[in-house]
């Protein structure tokens, strides 16, 4: 069974760093491309950032560029969101998604809260 799994969510002060983990299991992480999308209170669900399966190159939205970085572990089969100088904003419920064939995969989230 294909699972993805989120953590390392928790409260941070402004201007302080997490990581997300996004781990897999029932298949291979490095053949597909990984996205990291968030939804706060009362929004819609938005991309943050994904990283491809072929050549690792990544795309952010413009509100993290410059502060999330994403990478992965493929021997680890997990994909990581580094996120530093936080803000307010970035308050949210966390989640990686892919896409197997026609079938999407989304993890059960991890919160993150900004607040000091």
């Amino acid at each position: 069974q294909l699972q993805l799994e989120e953590s390392g969510g928790g409260l941070v002060q402004p201007g302080g760093s997490l990581r997300l983990s996004c781990a897999a299991s029932g298949f291979t992480l490095d053949y597909y491309a990984i996205g990291w999308f968030r939804q706060a209170p009362g929004k819609e669900r938005e991309g943050v950032s994904c990283i491809s399966s072929s050549d690792g190159s990544t795309y952010y939205a413009d509100s993290v560029k410059g502060r999330f970085t994403i990478s992965r572990d493929n021997a680890k089969n997990t994909v990581y969101l580094q996120m530093n100088s936080l803000k307010p904003d970035d308050t949210a419920i966390y989640y990686c998604h892919t896409a197997v064939g026609a079938t999407d995969y989304w993890g059960q989230g991890t919160q993150v809260t900004v607040s000091s």
